[in-house]
């Protein structure tokens, strides 16, 4: 109860959140409760926190907990050692800064055999003090006594006594926080190349780091991971430099007093201090500080694109033909039905070098009509363009071929969409897809993932990568575990805001679903393949191993359509439906009857119905719930075009405006699909006619817009775009 009481007060304070809520929501955290059920289900005890406070809330209660664990350790070592004090114990008690606890530590902290370590062996501890007195006006002279056994000489002596003084400086805080200080105020960032390297392939990419500087403070996060990146890869070299005179002129000031022999000797010592050991441990801790933080910034850009593709658009329950588009290879065409299930499979070869087109006509009529197709997914990479408009082509008649006799023109024309296939190779050669489709190759399980993508995007993402989706800022280069943690939350948060089909919903999806895991979501379709369909969510509880703090957590989150309870679809939480059934009683109807009658839903005084554990937060979430019950989230998808008179680079010309797909968004501006098969940058100065410091605030992924061509790059394949004066 202690640290749970100070850590409220230190995140409260950080986070600028009332004391109560964060109490609560660090006590509901410590039960074991999802972040989405705290959110969804729990507003009364937190004070109404959104997601992302309580997703904050968790992360600090994650870094406060490791300094905690921290603290275990050096306290054990200090005591091992015999040098614990009661002021030593006290201010690491009270240290929940990391850096701090660290610069405690330090004097105390087990090292490798230094060079001031040999010199204490050797017993010139004393002369190191007596020179820090500075009042012997013949340094030399009393060193002599200091020679003995492993000592040869005077200048050894005075030379081993300064390497102690030199560890001493590093090590205390003044002197760290002195330097940490000149970092803040004037650190700078400084890129070369390695000379051997210049002139390769290789190196061109970071052509505009190869004599770069620039103040750390400013240096943005792509900047500085794409230097990190060069650095790793031998290309550059990395520094982060200060001026090194005037923070030596300052050091000394510390220790210096006076001028004489021993003043001259301890200037010296601070100098070599600073060089040799402050310098490089400061220049570490700020290279480990700054790419944290331009880690940070990247994994926050990641997860927002991440979050608005798992959030993208659905089609919906229809019978989809997906078509992973290529040349030389052919077009693999899958038809599904409405469920996703696999139904037919071919390739056909419309386009050179194979140029069966009147075969690859007929036979996409053909599937059309026998699996009375409603709309058709093609894959955004190789011949995407030329297989959207052959098919177009096939459904419009425009094709110079013949129907097939079978294919009716007053059949409803499918839909046709262009769907990224970013990922869709990834879960093709997967354990998850082999387990699906053991009996295809990867091709089709490729294919099917397009068609899905389109059913719905969030059902069928989850099961790739979030790395391998495509959307991402320097992913690869930013710490992994805190990418994964944080990925990790985006897809939980998704898939529980939207919510999830129990009777449909595969094990990947149901494994996101809050309370569940690995284990629980097998037990669930398991039970589903033994049983058949779920009629209520009370059946949950026969989920082996699913006991009731589980099902707790993730009733809420499935949805049960055509449950006899229309209560199992909506997102109105089990523990509450006595309060529902009561609102019905008092209103003399059924609870279906609140649902489909608005004027029925009026008569309702939710205040009348506020206990002691319900509260107006809740009650107002079931009214919006009851108005309309499982309600999907997500906006409705859009068809586009991209400019048919634009099909290659050397169609563009700058003054252009054409039509756009944002595929991509980072925090110096948009990616843009315009049709060419190289995607072109609006950089965040050129994304609106005002100031824009996220582009997020701007423009969503897969967003159509309308963009200017504003410069053309032919030898390195980039397009400058600006989205200023323009519409969508």
């Amino acid at each position: 109860m202690e640290q749970i009481r100070i850590f409220t007060q230190l995140v409260s304070s950080e986070l600028h959140l009332p004391e109560h809520g964060v109490e609560n929501t660090l006590k509901l955290l410590d039960e074991g409760c999802t972040i989405p059920f705290i959110s969804r289900y729990r507003k009364e005890r937190t004070g109404g926190l959104d997601e992302v406070q309580i997703t904050a809330i968790s992360d600090r209660l994650e870094r406060l907990q490791e300094i905690a664990k921290r603290k275990e350790t050096v306290v054990k070592t200090i005591n091992e050692a015999g040098k614990m004090t009661a002021d030593l114990q006290k201010r690491i008690d009270d240290c929940w800064e990391a850096t701090v606890l660290e610069d405690i530590y330090l004097p105390y902290k087990p090292k490798r055999r230094t060079r001031a370590q040999v010199a204490r062996e050797q017993g010139l501890e004393p002369l190191a003090q007596l020179l820090m007195l500075q009042r012997e006006p013949h340094p030399e002279q009393a060193a002599k006594r200091f020679v003995v056994g492993d000592v040869p000489d005077i200048t050894s002596a005075l030379q081993g006594a300064q390497d102690i003084i030199a560890e001493q400086v590093s090590e205390e805080e003044r002197s760290r926080n002195q330097i940490r200080a000149a970092f803040r105020r004037e650190a700078f960032i400084v890129s070369k190349v390695v000379k051997a390297k210049k002139d390769t392939d290789e190196a061109a990419k970071y052509s505009d780091y190869f004599d770069w500087e620039e103040p750390l403070r400013r240096c943005s996060s792509h900047r500085l991971l794409a230097m990190r990146r060069g650095e790793d890869e031998g290309i550059l070299r990395v520094s982060i430099t200060i001026d090194d005179e005037d923070a030596v002129t300052r050091l000394q000031r510390n220790y210096v007093r006076g001028n004489g022999a021993c003043q001259r000797l301890v200037a010296e010592a601070v100098e070599d201090s600073y060089k040799r050991l402050l310098y490089p441990s400061i220049e570490t801790e700020f290279a480990n500080i700054s790419k944290e933080k331009a880690d940070e910034e990247a994994i926050k850009v990641f997860t927002e694109n991440l979050r608005q593709l798992l959030l993208g658009a659905p089609l919906g329950q229809k019978r989809v033909m997906g078509i992973d588009p290529g040349f030389r290879t052919g077009c693999k065409v899958v038809c599904l039905d409405a469920q996703g299930n696999l139904l037919h499979h071919e390739a056909i070869f419309p386009h050179p070098p194979v140029n069966h087109r009147m075969q690859a006509t007929i036979h996409v009529q053909q599937m059309v009509e026998q699996y009375h197709i409603e709309a058709i997914a093609i894959g955004n990479g190789t011949a995407s363009r030329e297989t959207k408009e052959f098919v177009e082509d096939c459904l419009s008649g425009k094709s110079e071929y013949p129907k097939h006799s079978e294919y009716s023109e007053n059949s409803k024309k499918p839909q046709v969409f262009v769907v990224s296939e970013d990922g869709a190779s990834v879960y093709s050669a997967s354990k998850l897809a082999r387990e699906e489709f053991p009996d295809e190759d990867v091709t089709v399980r490729g294919a099917v993932s397009i068609g899905r993508r389109l059913m719905d995007p969030l059902a069928e993402l989850v099961k790739i990568d979030p790395k391998s989706i495509g959307v991402g800022q320097y992913q690869h280069d930013v710490d992994q575990t805190k990418l994964k943690h944080s990925l990790d939350q985006t897809v939980e948060s998704c898939v529980n805001l939207v919510g999830v089909n129990l009777n449909t919903a595969s094990q990947h999806l149901l494994m996101y679903v809050s309370g569940l895991g690995a284990t629980l979501a097998k037990n669930i379709v398991d039970y589903r393949k033994e049983n058949g369909a779920f009629t209520s969510r009370a059946q949950l509880k026969k989920v082996p191993r699913l006991g009731p703090a589980a099902y707790q957590q993730c009733a809420g989150f499935l949805r049960i359509p055509q449950a006899k309870n229309p209560l199992d679809n909506s997102a109105v939480h089990p523990e509450s439906y006595g309060i529902v059934e009561q609102m019905a009683k008092d209103c003399q109807c059924t609870v279906s009857d609140l649902i489909n009658d608005k004027e029925k839903r009026a008569q309702i005084d939710i205040k009348r119905y506020v206990t002691a554990e319900v509260g107006l937060p809740t009650l107002t979430d079931i009214m919006k719930e009851l108005e309309k019950p499982g309600r999907d989230p997500r906006e409705q998808i859009e068809e586009f075009e991209f400019d048919p008179n634009v099909q290659t680079l050397d169609d563009l010309q700058e003054g252009m405006e054409l039509p756009g797909i944002v595929t991509n968004i980072t925090n110096f501006g948009a990616f843009v699909d315009i049709g060419v098969h190289q995607d072109g940058l609006v950089h965040i100065s050129q994304l609106a006619d005002k100031y824009v410091s996220d582009p997020t605030q701007v423009v969503r992924l897969h967003q159509h817009v309308r963009v200017r061509v504003i410069g053309i790059d032919m030898r390195r394949n980039r397009i400058s775009l600006s989205m200023k004066g323009l519409r969508k």
